[in-house]
């Protein structure tokens, strides 16, 4: 998992937001990233304009830190953005 993950309290959570070149970046990320939520079987929130997307990636209600898979999650999702020339953090 990439140091642009920000983690968050009350929900536990992590956030980051992508940004692209192009809408056609975004859309084979998203692309992607719905791939890999079919795959885990995890559907993280998202939302996203024409050059970015933000995703939210929520552990159990119960849980007081991030847990492993939502991290091991983040890390994929880091993998599946090579394209994305810059990334900046969720604030």
């Amino acid at each position: 998992m990439s140091e642009h993950w920000k983690v968050r309290k009350r929900p536990v959570r992590l956030e980051r937001r992508f940004e692209f070149e192009s809408y056609d970046d975004t859309r084979d990320f998203l692309d992607l990233a719905a791939e890999l939520a079919e795959k885990e079987d995890y559907y993280p929130d998202m939302s996203f304009g024409r050059t970015h997307v933000s995703i939210t990636l929520k552990s159990e209600e119960e849980e007081s830190e991030v847990n492993e898979n939502i991290k091991r999650y983040a890390a994929m999702l880091d993998d599946l953005a090579p394209a994305a020339p810059r990334t900046i953090d969720a604030s």
